[in-house]
């Protein structure tokens, strides 16, 4: 009983203001936190040398398409270049310019979203002056008010958000997704004969990408739908959850009886026979893949249910969302964890060329702009046609290789870092260096 006084104790570790300030810093802008933080850890946080990139390509090299070639190959960039953003945007322009920088790359046309009208005026401008592709905005917000203005021009957009909600035929969302995230992880836990795919996951805008990515990333992989179990913020219902979706009443409910029986005998044997019974370990939870969603303070009142109720790493992936990367250091208690994220070796030469020329780092998400200009740069001799947007061989990006999909949606080459025994992550499993049908 030792452990339940112990783990109701932990229940006072946070208190709910903390909780709620964590969740509006983390979400101040839309679905934009996951791809700023991910992006810092995975390309700041490794400077490992190598020679700079060139801008990716379609791999298999350019083909021509069915569509007509556009009038203009002009490159429209909608980025907030003033006001409490105009940093990060101006970080973000560095990368596309730097794209661009060869000879012969098409116009960069920039508008500032941040200005008057907002991310729609931007948008029109953008139609007005010609251009043959659209790169950003960068917010969801931003997006669902400048793609409409787009798409009615048959202009293609490349929006730098991370909100599944905006990719349709025509609009695809650029940032990294937790689709992209939970696709990864399932396809490299089925890989190591793991099939049953459960979720603990927070009731909150990420918890709900996480979980549609998990029943999508489970369907395509041909496994079983999972088990997907969500949670307050109160530390009394991450209690309840888990404890509901490890199925500890039935796992442990006949042991605990056979104790108390024992322990009401007044024979020695049979009381030595209820501490016997009592320290025997759980039978393993039915599943053998466990996706949580959780980060900070609250991940810590998560992971303290994950031995109470027994769930043990030894017999379950324990999975999380690529913002782990960003506190690895902290997470030895998740020791051969897995998260999904760029691969660090194809980010080098990015880093190395942008450090060069602008002599400081890359912005958080200087990435997404070079991969989407770059892209239209080598498109722009046979046009900004569908066909050749979704090329299913995809293209090289600085973040690995990516393909565009018919629905908006994009798929990512990732890594697979796992937290190691002090702390900290390293690769595991290289990102792919091709995208299959399938899998990625």
């Amino acid at each position: 009983m030792g452990r339940r006084t112990s783990h109701q104790g932990a229940r006072t570790g946070c208190s709910r203001q903390s909780r709620q300030a964590r969740t509006r810093t983390l979400w101040r802008f839309p679905l934009l936190a996951a791809p700023l933080l991910a992006t810092a850890c995975a390309q700041l946080g490794f400077t490992d040398g190598g020679s700079p990139a060139g801008p990716p390509a379609p791999i298999g090299g350019v083909q021509a398409g069915n569509g007509a070639a556009p009038s203009s190959t002009k490159i429209g960039i909608l980025l907030p270049l003033s006001g409490r953003n105009g940093g990060l945007g101006a970080g973000m322009l560095h990368g596309a310019q730097l794209a661009l920088a060869g000879p012969g790359s098409p116009v960069l046309d920039t508008h500032d979203t941040a200005g008057p009208g907002g991310a729609a005026a931007a948008a029109q401008a953008a139609v007005q002056n010609g251009d043959g592709i659209i790169l950003g905005p960068l917010t969801t917000t931003e997006t669902a008010a400048a793609a409409p203005i787009a798409s009615s021009a048959n202009i293609p957009v490349l929006a730098f958000t991370s909100d599944l909600a905006q990719a349709r035929p025509g609009v695809w969302v650029m940032g990294l997704t937790p689709e992209q995230q939970v696709r990864r992880l399932v396809f490299a836990a089925k890989a190591e004969g793991r099939s049953r795919m459960a979720a603990l996951l927070p009731s909150n805008a990420l918890g709900d990408a996480l979980a549609s990515g998990l029943r999508t990333a489970c369907a395509d992989a041909g496994l079983p739908p999972p088990t997907i179990v969500t949670h307050g913020e109160s530390m009394d219902s991450i209690n309840d959850s888990m404890r509901q979706l490890s199925d500890y009443g039935t796992r442990h409910g006949g042991i605990e009886q056979q104790v108390k029986d024992a322990k009401a005998s007044t024979d020695p044997a049979e009381q030595a026979k209820a501490n016997q019974l009592a320290a025997q370990p759980l039978p393993p939870p039915p599943f053998d893949a466990l996706l949580l969603g959780d980060t900070g303070l609250q991940l810590q009142e998560v992971i303290s249910t994950l031995g109470f109720y027994g769930v043990d790493p030894a017999h379950v992936r324990i999975m999380g969302p690529t913002l782990w990367g960003a506190f690895a250091s902290k997470l030895k208690a998740l020791s051969g964890a897995w998260y999904a994220g760029p691969d660090p070796s194809a980010q080098a030469g990015f880093a190395a060329q942008y450090q060069a020329k602008y002599g400081r780092a890359p912005a958080l998400v200087a990435g997404y702009p070079y991969d989407a200009a770059a892209l239209a740069r080598n498109l722009a001799p046979t046009g900004y046609s569908a066909d050749q947007l979704t090329r299913s061989s995809g293209f090289a990006g600085v973040d690995g290789v990516f393909a565009l999909l018919p629905d908006g949606h994009v798929r990512r080459g990732l890594a697979i870092f796992q937290i190691q025994p002090g702390g900290g992550a390293t690769v595991v499993q290289p990102a792919p260096r091709s995208l299959s049908p399938t899998g990625s």
